[in-house]
């Protein structure tokens, strides 16, 4: 079962906001990732940091946050990991608040 204060609580900050707005359209705001197609593999940690301005552990843990939530799903390649939003999860998240609220 999703736990849903989990969820609540990974969406109280206005950089984890930001990072899934951004993650919305990919391609349009990462379009300089060399690696491969942010929306097919997903944008490298790297870039989020950049675009946050913060330290990379810090925008680590937003990540992370985001992904135990189940709102991102990481994609590994070597030794990068590539983020991408779960959009199942986000739509069944919206689903449950509009229930609920």
């Amino acid at each position: 079962m999703t736990d849903r204060l989990e969820q609540s609580k990974a969406l109280a900050s206005a950089a984890r906001l930001s990072i899934l707005e951004w993650l919305t359209k990919p391609d349009t705001h990462f379009s300089h990732q060399v690696t491969g197609t942010p929306s097919e593999i997903g944008v490298c940690v790297t870039l989020i940091t950049e675009k946050l301005d913060m330290a990379q552990p810090t925008v680590s843990r937003h990540l992370e946050l985001l992904r135990r939530a189940g709102f991102l799903s990481v994609n590994k390649i070597g030794r990068w990991s590539f983020f991408q939003r779960d959009e199942a999860a986000i739509s069944e998240f919206k689903r449950w608040i509009n229930d609920h609220l």
